[in-house]
């Protein structure tokens, strides 16, 4: 087995195993090396011989091959993620890819709703249809936990604890985090359940989810997504928002609250504060609000 071999299938296994990534993740990074593995291979080259030299000529080809700075940047960072691992495996003395820098990336900002919008988009659900108090608890949900959509379709009754104030979310990777839960949500999943889903008759399989179709089974992203845009358009709402938005639109107020970032990042189950930082960008003139306010030198008297 060549040495490329052996690497890439030592860090698949402690990044799966040591780091307990998601087996998508894996693969991500997996695919990354490879494409370095089938560049290094054209021209002989082994692990232990690439240099910082052989890696800016590995990403002067990716922008050749027309890939986005942000398809460039996902796979730099696996490459360097890989010669990393193997410098602290000891199979390598130095790290060339240490010094490799990143493409600059226009950053792409979400859509975020107002408080007002989303209070709007709350008061246009009709609560007289059978769907209205589930729907008012689904976005409820969505903006004062800041789920994904994906972990909304998947909450169940055994993960909510109202008693103790939180709900327990099963996040990307299996992973679990404890949630703080508003009692408005508290209140509107009440509300629901009382009037709605215990009447319902349900799907076998389907008894511990909380938010059901009309047929008693557990809805899907797609009807969560549908739900959202036909409200945006009845409420008159002209932004292109997903369930997402409620997600982007709670980390945001959050941060404009003034809460910590390490909070936000804990309560979005995001691995890397980097990915949190995003929401610093959204609204500019709170965070200059903010300097002006507090920082020893603003006052130029």
């Amino acid at each position: 087995m060549s040495s490329w071999k052996r690497y890439i299938k030592d860090f698949t296994s402690y990044l799966k195993i040591e780091k307990g990534l998601a087996a998508n993740s894996v693969l991500a990074y997996e695919n990354d090396v490879k494409k370095l593995e089938d560049f290094a291979r054209a021209r002989n080259l082994e692990t232990e011989t690439i240099t910082y030299t052989h890696l800016k000529e590995f990403v002067k080809e990716l922008y050749d091959l027309g890939l986005s700075a942000r398809s460039q940047a996902r796979i730099i960072s696996g490459v360097k993620q890989f010669f990393q691992y193997l410098l602290m495996d000891q199979e390598i003395d130095k790290d060339p890819s240490n010094l490799l820098e990143m493409p600059k990336i226009g950053r792409m900002l979400p859509e975020v709703l107002s408080i007002q919008e989303i209070d709007l988009l709350i008061d246009t659900i009709d609560l007289s249809s059978k769907e209205g108090h589930r729907n008012k608890a689904i976005l409820e949900t969505l903006y004062s936990c800041g789920l994904r959509v994906s972990e909304l379709v998947h909450l169940k009754f055994e993960d909510i604890f109202f008693n103790e104030g939180f709900i327990r979310v099963i996040g990307k990777g299996n992973k679990q985090r404890l949630v703080p839960v508003s009692a408005s949500v508290e209140k509107e999943i009440g509300i629901y359940s009382e009037n709605i889903r215990n009447h319902q008759e349900i799907k076998p399989g389907n008894e511990s989810y909380v938010f059901l179709n009309r047929r008693g089974a557990k809805l899907t992203r797609v009807m969560i997504f549908t739900i959202i845009k036909n409200l945006a358009a009845k409420a008159g709402i002209e932004k292109n928002i997903s369930p997402h938005t409620f997600r982007h639109s709670f980390a945001t107020h959050l941060l404009e609250g003034g809460a910590n970032l390490r909070a936000i990042q804990e309560m979005l189950g995001h691995e890397s504060i980097t990915t949190t930082e995003i929401y610093t960008h959204l609204d500019q003139s709170f965070l200059k609000e903010v300097i002006l306010s507090f920082h020893p030198r603003s006052n130029s008297n």
